[in-house]
Formats: structure tokens, C-alpha cells, sequence
């Protein structure tokens, strides 16, 4: 997937359905131009925006696919250049400076995927998730219909187009006779062939429940194409697979870059290294705490961990843990003043069997960013991680001590927040969306833990710990895997030893590292280390006058800054 791809696919993106201030109207506008740039190729994702102009239409990876996006993305930095040397209004002309610093960036990686890495399209999942987004039950149903036009323009049966499969094959067979090129990693494609029946369950599903009629026919076709690329992935992508999960340098480097990351990697290896040691040493004093309270003869902390592990709930009484949780965190944000919370619900629900093969940990999905019409996101609960067959089921977020940290950091004051406040305050599509990257958003929800961690029960704060002893993992784990230090396997034995993660979780996890997101793993705790050090400045520049909740309610109406422009954005406007 190209960078912009990745990031509205998994995207946590909203836009306000509030009035505009005019400078935003006219920021919208120009971004507007880039967003209808983008759907010439990858319309599904700017359909999963809100533009309902697109939901019909299907992805292009027709022939000389890389140079004219190449032209393309060029052609419009030198129309946001003249835009902007014409720009009075200093708001404006930064939004513009964000879009032409997001195209130079997807200019980058898509030449250094092209001139390092053999082409790979895992179509299986893209399609699931394509249609996943626009049958949506938050969608309005009058949008629907176009899945049915989508689907035969997918399979070629619409006049006109030619089966996605077969560009998908071409454009990478036409490859093959590049030297030098790297295949996929053996384990990612391993993994992919072995999630293709739930992905075509998961959109057979779909159908059905949309209550569309007269796409039978046409899904049967899609089926077989899919059976008949994922035979010519086997016969053809297989042997040209690379046995060690490593990018070229230049490539990791870039995918830290576009989450955010602006570290070397051995840089990112020493500072978690460090946390992580001084998260565990707490940890094992409250460890001992539990132990003593509840009368258990071992105190140390593995035994805790997994003494707390073992009082799984029912599973018909998840999803109502959950909620209740979060009521009664709602409660202590409001009695303690933290951040200003919506009046209306927050929404929790399970993840069907495909959407937990394609992520398959919890998460927040969002509702459209453009014509939003009330829609808000979605906490996501994940028990399993479907590629691992018998072992699937996962122990790690179905035990009550770790329902506090998981509910605040994917709903409130974590995510869900994050994401409602965009949709109530408003800002615009610039920074919404070509601003945002995985730090600023995964650094606030791990943020969201620590603000709530005093006021949580002592189990509760050993999780919240637990969490974030994880994310240190991660920042130098991804590193390790992604330079040859460590293994794939020997990241998840770490995980499965060091923190008794779930054989089934701690594979998901090293699964990120290795080839699901390389590089993002680490952007949870960097976000998380740049947002505290802004409070620090903020404490010691305000002093007896800092108020948490103010503090925390501008960061929200910032939208999704990176932490550099949301620092120059906190010291200039509510500092002063």
C-alpha cells in the first residue's frame, strides 16, 4: 500500500460537522483538490472519508501505475506552490505547507518502493476492507447500493474495467525481471494465504447483512478470482519470497518517518531500553502490594501477572465489563476535572472474525471525516487472532484487572475522545488528515493512560503500567526485529516470557514488527515521551496557574498535529 493508503485505511480520521471559521473553508477547499488527486487511484479510501462521490469506484493499478502517480503528486506541489505564494492568511498558508510536505513524502516512498521492493498487493484484505468501510451500519443505507456497482467493476464484469487480479498480477510480474528487488517476507505471505477464507467469509457477511439483493452472481466471480490469485501468489510470489523479515534500511527509515518517528533506530533502541527498566521497577512494587492485599503466598511479578490473567470473564460478560468500566471512568474524569467529556455515549462492540484477522488486537475505528452527519468511532474489542487456528484465543483482554487502561486508552479519555472532539470543535481537512500520522495519535492515548493512572484501583494501575511497559517494548523491539538484533520469533518469546503475553498476542506483536507495520510499533511510546515533555514545559512556563483540563481540551481542539507543530501550537497560543 502507498503511505497515504495506509494511512486512510487504518486511519483515525474525523472532520466536524460544525460550522467553519472561513480561513478552514478555504483550506478545505484547496485540500479538497488533493483528496480528488488521490481518489484517481485509490477512490475506496477517500470513499471511507465521506465522499459518497466515490463509492462506486475501484482502484487503479493500470499500466505505468508508479509514474503517473510520480507526475501526478508533483503536479500538485507546484499547484499548492503558487497557491501559497499567493496566501495572506498565515493559517492557511501553514495547511498548505502540510499538504506539500505530505506529497513530497508519498513522492519518497513510492520511489524508494519501486526502485527496492517486488510490487505485492494482498487483495484479499484490501477488499474486505474496502467493503467493510462502505457497508459500515453507521453509513447511511442509501450508500450502500454502490457496493453492488463496486463489485462488478472489481471483477470486470462492468464494461469497461478489467479485473482487479489481473492489473494486480500484472503489475507485478512486470517487475520481475528487475534485479534486486525484494519479495515479501515468507512469514507475511505465509500469514496472508493463510487469513484468505475468513476475508471472503468476512465479505460474503457483509452482503448479507446490508440486506443488498442481486450480488450473488457477481460475488461468485470474485470469489473465484480471488481463489485464482491466491493459487498464483502460491505458485509465483512463494518462491520469490525473502527468508528474513528485513527492509532495506533507506525503507525502515522512511516508514518511521511517515509515522512520525524522527529517530534513528538505535537512538529509539537505548531511550525504551531505559523506560522499560524503571516502568518494570514499579510494576514490581505494586505487584507486591496485590499480593499482600489478597493474601497470595507469591508476590513477585510475573506471579501476579498471571494470577490477575487467570480471572478471565465470561465470555458473554466482556462487552458489558466493558462498558461498565467505562462509566466508571467517566465518573473519575468528571469528579477530577481532567477533560471535558460529550454528553452523548460512547460505543463499544466485538470485532467480527475478519475484522480481527486483519488487526487483530483492539482498536478504534472512525467514522468519516467528510459530510459527517453525527457518526462517531468505534471501540472494537479483539479476543483472538484468527491465523493461529486451535491457539487463536487470546487471554490478554478478557480479564477484568486490564479492562481500566485497554477502555481508556481506545475510548476516553483515549481515542474515542480524541476522535469525538475533532468531530465536535472542527479543524481542518489539512490537519485532519495529511497532519496526522501514528505518534500523534497513539501519543495521546497512551498519554490518556498515565493522566488516569492514580485514580485507578491498585490492580488496575499494575495494567495500566502493563500497557505501557508493552509500548517501551515495542520501541525497541520493531528496531531490533527491523536491524537484524532479534529475531521475528525471538521478539515474541521475549514478549511471551518477559510479559506473559498470550502466545496468540505476542505473535500479533511481533507480527507488527516484522512485516504488518514495521516502524509503528515504536511511534506509541515516542508520541506518549513527546506529549510529556510539552506538559513539563507547560507546568514549569505557568507554574500554580497550569490547568490539567484546559491543558488537555486545547491539545484536543489541535486535532492531530505532529508534536512539533503542536508544541509551537500549545506555546504560542495557550501558554500565552
Amino acid at each position: 500500500m502507498h503511505k497515504l493508503g495506509t494511512l486512510l485505511a487504518a486511519g483515525l480520521l474525523l472532520l466536524s460537522a460544525a460550522a467553519h471559521a472561513d480561513w478552514i473553508e478555504r483550506s478545505n477547499a484547496i485540500t479538497m483538490e488533493v483528496l480528488r488527486f488521490n481518489a484517481g487511484f485509490e477512490p475506496e479510501n477517500i470513499s471511507d472519508l465521506g465522499l459518497s462521490e466515490f463509492d462506486a469506484q475501484v482502484s487503479d493499478l493500470g499500466e505505468n501505475l508508479h509514474q503517473r502517480r510520480i507526475d501526478g503528486l508533483k503536479e500538485q506541489i507546484r499547484r499548492l506552490e503558487a497557491l501559497q505564494s499567493g496566501e495572506k492568511d498565515a493559517r492557511v498558508s501553514q495547511d498548505i505547507s502540510i499538504l506539500i510536505t505530505a506529497l513530497q513524502d508519498n513522492i519518497t516512498s513510492e520511489q524508494l518502493n519501486h526502485e527496492l521492493m517486488l510490487p505485492y498487493y494482498n487483495l484479499h484484505e484490501g477488499l474486505f476492507r474496502n467493503f467493510n468501510a462502505l457497508l459500515d451500519p453507521r453509513n447511511d443505507a442509501s450508500r450502500y447500493p454502490a457496493a453492488l456497482e463496486r463489485l462488478r467493476r472489481y471483477t470486470g464484469r462492468e464494461q469497461g474495467y478489467t479485473p482487479l487480479t489481473e492489473q494486480a498480477r500484472a503489475r507485478t510480474q512486470e517487475r520481475f525481471g528487475v534485479k534486486g528487488l525484494l519479495g515479501p517476507y515468507a512469514g507475511q505471505l505465509e500469514s496472508d494465504l493463510g487469513k484468505t477464507r475468513q476475508y471472503v467469509a468476512g465479505m460474503r457477511e457483509l452482503f448479507v447483512a446490508a440486506g443488498l439483493e442481486g450480488w450473488e452472481a457477481d460475488f461468485a466471480v470474485l470469489e473465484t478470482q480471488l481463489a485464482e490469485y491466491r493459487a498464483w501468489l502460491e505458485q509465483a510470489m512463494v518462491p520469490r519470497a525473502r527468508a528474513g523479515n528485513q527492509l532495506p534500511p533507506d525503507i525502515y527509515a522512511d516508514n518511521l518517518k511517515n509515522y512520525g518517528v524522527y529517530a534513528e533506530p538505535e537512538a529509539l533502541i537505548a531511550s525504551a531500553q531505559y523506560s522499560y527498566q524503571l516502568l518494570r521497577s514499579e510494576m514490581k512494587a505494586l505487584a507486591a502490594q496485590i499480593a499482600k492485599q489478597r493474601g497470595w503466598e507469591k508476590d513477585d511479578l510475573l506471579s501476579v501477572i498471571a494470577a490477575l490473567k487467570k480471572q478471565q470473564l465470561p465470555e458473554d460478560k466482556v462487552l458489558a465489563t466493558y462498558q461498565q468500566r467505562l462509566a466508571e471512568i467517566e465518573a473519575i474524569i468528571r469528579r477530577e476535572d481532567i477533560v471535558t467529556l460529550p454528553e452523548r455515549d460512547a460505543s463499544i462492540r466485538m470485532a467480527t472474525p475478519a475484522e480481527a484477522a486483519a488487526i487483530p488486537a483492539s482498536f478504534m475505528t472512525p467514522p468519516q471525516l467528510i459530510n459527517n452527519t453525527g457518526q462517531y468511532g468505534e471501540f472494537v474489542l479483539v479476543q483472538s487472532n484468527p491465523a493461529l487456528g486451535d491457539e487463536a484465543k487470546m487471554d490478554d483482554w478478557g480479564h477484568d484487572a486490564i479492562t481500566w487502561a485497554l477502555t481508556v486508552h481506545e475510548a476516553r479519555p483515549g481515542h474515542e475522545l480524541q476522535f469525538a472532539r475533532l468531530v465536535e470543535d472542527g479543524t481542518s481537512l489539512a490537519r485532519a488528515i495529511y497532519a496526522m500520522n501514528s505518534a500523534n495519535a497513539e501519543g495521546w492515548g497512551l498519554y490518556a493512560e498515565s493522566i488516569m493512572h492514580e485514580y485507578l484501583p491498585l490492580e488496575g494501575q499494575l495494567f495500566s503500567l502493563y500497557t505501557r511497559i508493552m509500548r517501551a517494548a515495542r520501541m525497541f523491539l520493531d528496531p531490533m526485529v527491523n536491524t537484524g538484533q532479534l529475531s521475528r520469533d525471538g521478539a515474541r518469546d521475549f514478549l511471551m516470557e518477559q510479559l506473559l503475553l498470550s502466545r496468540p498476542m505476542a505473535s500479533s506483536e511481533a507480527d507488527r514488527y516484522a512485516f504488518w507495520a514495521p516502524g509503528q510499533a515504536t511511534s506509541y511510546y515516542y508520541g506518549y515521551m513527546a506529549l510529556m515533555r510539552l506538559r513539563t514545559e507547560v507546568e514549569l512556563a505557568l507554574g500554580e496557574a497550569f490547568d490539567q483540563r484546559a491543558f488537555h481540551d486545547f491539545i484536543l481542539r489541535q486535532g492531530l498535529l505532529p508534536p512539533d507543530l503542536l508544541r509551537e501550537a500549545v506555546l504560542d497560543e495557550f501558554v500565552r
